[in-house]
């Protein structure tokens, strides 16, 4: 289902061209559009091959107090299980895990529960637990660490769909989450569709360049482009239907 907090919808055209982008290409579109800081900081994919694109809703976490988990019991209540039975297609989940790693905030049970919704995609700072049986699960899952101990010993989910911070990046319901075998970017959604469009445009002109360095070119000829790599460009990417 598509989250009622969802501020924009990306095109079709806008979407292809965001899983046919790496998070590095991402990063240095995102400068270009003045936001240096989108990348999440020490957040890593589950298995190396993930790829994950979809709309954020967001979980925040709080540190753990004696008298929490009795008020987490009514799970009618608990943000953290609300978050997971909202998720639809095209949703990525994002805890705010504080960077706390001795809790895990999420496990197989939930990835599975996520999976059979047909999410996008799960993400924290904090750790997750059950990853074996996490990495047998149709879910890109992304995180800081492996840990096998339960949550509520170090903190609680305090509320979800709110803004959050999550590896040192600030993100809002409905920014555009994108992950692979690096890591996880963070798209303001204003900037979404103007950003995803200019990255694949990097991307055709450095799959140019990178065959040009194959072919035994200079970077100090072709990178940046001249007039002459320019026209070369051109033609190529004439050749090749990009």
């Amino acid at each position: 289902m598509m989250n009622d907090l969802r501020p924009i919808k990306l095109t079709d055209e806008a979407w292809e061209k965001l899983g046919k982008v790496s998070t590095a290409t991402l990063t240095s579109q995102l400068i270009l559009h003045g936001f240096k800081n989108c990348f999440l900081n020490g957040v890593r994919p589950l298995k190396p091959d993930n790829k994950m694109i979809g709309y954020a809703v967001t979980v925040r976490f709080v540190p753990a107090r004696e008298d929490m988990p009795a008020r987490m019991a009514d799970l009618s209540v608990n943000p953290q299980r609300l978050a997971v039975e909202s998720v639809g297609p095209d949703d990525v989940l994002v805890m705010d895990g504080r960077g706390e790693t001795r809790g895990a905030v999420f496990g197989d049970v939930m990835a599975l529960r996520m999976a059979v919704l047909g999410a996008a995609g799960f993400v924290t700072d904090g750790s997750v637990r059950d990853t074996p049986a996490c990495e047998e699960i149709d879910l890109p899952i992304y995180l800081k660490e492996q840990q096998a101990t339960r949550s509520n010993l170090y903190h609680h989910p305090a509320d979800w769909n709110v803004v959050i911070g999550c590896g040192g990046v600030l993100i809002e319901p409905g920014d555009v989450i994108v992950g692979d075998g690096e890591g996880v970017v963070a798209i303001p959604a204003h900037v979404a569709e103007s950003v995803a469009m200019a990255s694949y445009e990097q991307e055709v002109r450095e799959m140019h360049v990178l065959e040009m360095v194959k072919a035994g070119r200079s970077t100090l000829e072709i990178y940046p482009p001249n007039e002459e790599t320019q026209a070369e460009f051109e033609a190529w990417r004439i050749e090749k239907g990009l």
